[in-house]
């Protein structure tokens, strides 16, 4: 059984306003993650976030034809997710963790995932870095360096694994005080690798841009 844990316990802090309650084309960022989730076939979802964004993106009420929950965040991102694993219902056997502020992320992309996932354990979604990369010094000036973009790819999610692997990975990384931005990181704490998918147009609404940004890719797919 393939389920997902939806992780939107942020302040928003950089944002300067509830990304996750925006609405993009009319509807709450955070509900548009949940539906892809729905329509990509998860047997039930689980939002970690406050019972009062759950109230102001419209989740509290939504009639979905899956279970969808709400369970507390913690005080960082993994002990979130880890709140939110606890809450997946028995037989679960994959399981995505997903940024609620990706709202772009398509069913066909989480299925791709998933494929990967169910070939090899453990996938994500990741984008191949194009840009130029420099290093600063603590001005904020260029240094004389050249970084290599050669198979340097950006995280994204949904990142999806099978569910005992993902609860080991926790577990290590609670018995040795590791701090983790991500699953892929939890797996490498044990070695393991992550399958890296390309998962198309899947921005992160951090800034009030991204949110325009997301707006005019959300209407050119309409």
């Amino acid at each position: 059984m393939f389920c997902a844990v939806i992780v939107a316990a942020g302040s928003s802090r950089r944002a300067g306003f509830d990304k996750l309650a925006a609405p993009l084309a009319g509807v709450p960022v955070l509900r548009r993650s949940v539906d892809a989730f729905v329509a990509a076939g998860a047997a039930a979802v689980v939002v970690v976030c406050p019972q009062s964004r759950w109230e102001e993106t419209g989740l509290a009420g939504a009639g979905f034809p899956v279970p969808v929950s709400r369970v507390d965040g913690g005080a960082e991102r993994q002990h979130s997710v880890a709140a939110g694993l606890a809450a997946l219902p028995a037989g679960t056997h994959m399981v995505a963790v997903h940024d609620g502020a990706r709202p772009l992320i398509t069913p066909g992309g989480i299925r791709a995932c998933l494929a990967a996932a169910e070939e090899c354990g453990a996938a994500t979604c990741a984008h191949p870095v194009v840009d130029t990369l420099k290093r600063a010094d603590a001005a904020g000036n260029s240094l004389p360096e050249k970084v290599s973009r050669e198979n340097l790819w950006g995280m994204e999610t949904p990142q999806i694994f099978r569910l005992d692997l993902l609860l080991q990975a926790y577990e290590h990384v609670k018995a040795h005080s590791l701090v983790v931005t991500d699953e892929v990181s939890a797996l490498e704490s044990l070695g393991i690798a992550t399958r890296l998918v390309p998962g198309g147009a899947n921005l992160k609404i951090t800034l009030p841009g991204d949110l325009e940004l997301a707006e005019l890719i959300w209407t050119h797919r309409a």
